[in-house]
């Protein structure tokens, strides 16, 4: 039996293999029942765009904190309502090889980091 471990499609947290799951391990797809009802929209999409978008304007080996992108996609709104969202967007991308997570300027596994990180295009030959 191959436990691999899965990422989630929407908030793009690791799923860890659960025996409950042995029969079904294939299509298992979210990390959540919540994130099973929400989805990818198309706003999860526009922030996965902002993100890059204000990435490719930056240096190729300068960063954005997630506020960043948080506050073009709010508009005149709540840009704190969207830092979640932002969040789950940079874990999407970095999981899709795109951008890396960083803390103090190096790579970090998005689901142990803690505290603030920062969003840089991918460096060739670089992985977390």
């Amino acid at each position: 039996m191959i436990r691999l471990q899965r990422v989630c499609a929407v908030c793009g947290r690791s799923i860890s293999w659960r025996r409950k799951w042995a029969r079904d391990w294939e299509q298992v797809k979210y990390c959540s029942d919540a994130c099973r009802r929400r989805g990818l929209s198309a706003q999860d999409r526009r922030i996965e765009e902002a993100i890059l978008a204000l990435l490719e304007q930056r240096a190729a080996d300068a960063s954005i904190c997630p506020s960043d992108a948080a506050r073009q996609v709010a508009g005149a709104g709540d840009w704190r309502a969207q830092m979640e969202p932002v969040r789950m967007a940079a874990r999407r991308l970095q999981r899709d090889g795109r951008i890396d997570i960083t803390q103090q300027g190096r790579p970090v596994d998005p689901d142990t980091a803690k505290g603030p990180i920062r969003l840089r295009l991918r460096q060739v030959g670089l992985q977390v």
